[in-house]
């Protein structure tokens, strides 16, 4: 990686003249490259390049979720040693769990995010993290949300792998400086990505198909226990978002793992996903019914 102003110990020196006239040079050196790939398939590793300058990070990833349709990644890396990526499984359908992806698509909310500051109390605990995000390898992630069009938008994730190593309030600082540009260039390059899908509407059946999910199955409390596990929250935080004890949580969840025959949050994020996954010509419903009928594979 160039040289960028940073110390010894891997972070910039806090509001050091020569190092915010480093910072500003590079990023003027970056859009002199970045303006004129807009629209060509350079972009994204060009706008990768440039972060990767500014904040100094080890991993990033560009995904575009176009209009209706289900994600696409532009960018990714394969860590050294690891020699594959989890990412097909995301864009499947695990993408619906993402606290990205949750509040970009539910709260509308754009701009620089911290994982930390999205993800519930106890996001680590959650199978989610435990079987699909944990192989990332992150210590921690921040990026950009930034709406493309009428539907669509963008994730730009930025990764620390490093033990013990957090963005900085200079490095989230910087993210932010220089959003409106990041963001400008980014919807320009993907302009057409925004438009609403002339097809079907994939990520809102797969939308449709985790809100329903156990609904055949469990009563109507139940199926929100459920769906919060899911999303990651813990005992604690579901008794505090739906406001009863510690032990009806528990007991709401001990029936409803019996009536859809699995034995712990692992099995049910796997139900969850081959489900959802099976459901590409869904047209409503409970995704469980068509998936546990006679004949089709468990």
């Amino acid at each position: 990686m160039p040289d960028s102003g940073y110390d010894a110990s891997g972070q910039p020196p806090a509001h050091n003249g020569s190092y915010c006239m480093q910072a500003l040079s590079d990023f003027s050196e970056h859009l002199a490259r970045l303006i004129p790939a807009v629209g060509s398939g350079d972009f994204p590793d060009l706008v990768v390049v440039m972060l990767k300058q500014l904040v100094r990070c080890d991993d990033a990833t560009v995904i575009v979720y176009p209009g209706t349709d289900l994600p696409v990644v532009e960018y990714f890396e394969v860590p050294a040693g690891d020699g594959k990526s989890t990412l097909d499984v995301y864009v499947k359908s695990a993408f619906l769990l993402d606290p990205f992806y949750l509040v970009a698509t539910r709260e509308r909310k754009w701009g620089v995010f911290r994982l930390r500051d999205l993800a519930p109390k106890d996001f680590k605990s959650s199978d989610y993290y435990k079987s699909w995000y944990h192989s990332c390898g992150y210590q921690d992630e921040c990026g950009y949300l930034i709406p493309i069009g009428a539907e669509g938008f963008i994730n730009i994730a930025l990764g620390k792998r490093r033990p013990r190593t957090v963005f900085t309030k200079q490095e989230l600082a910087t993210l932010q400086a220089i959003r409106p540009t990041v963001e400008l260039l980014c919807q320009k390059h993907w302009a057409e990505a925004g438009n609403p899908s002339k097809g079907s509407n994939l990520r809102g059946q797969l939308n449709a198909a985790l809100n329903s999910f156990g609904s055949s199955i469990l009563t109507d409390r139940e199926a929100q226990v459920i769906k919060l596990v899911l999303h990651g929250h813990s005992t604690k935080t579901l008794a505090e978002k739906l406001s009863i004890s510690m032990e009806t949580v528990k007991l709401h969840r001990k029936h409803a793992y019996s009536k859809l025959e699995v034995s712990s949050q692992a099995e049910l994020f796997y139900l969850f996903l081959d489900s959802v996954m099976s459901a590409r010509s869904y047209d409503g419903g409970d995704p469980l019914l068509p998936y546990l009928k006679p004949g089709s594979a468990r």
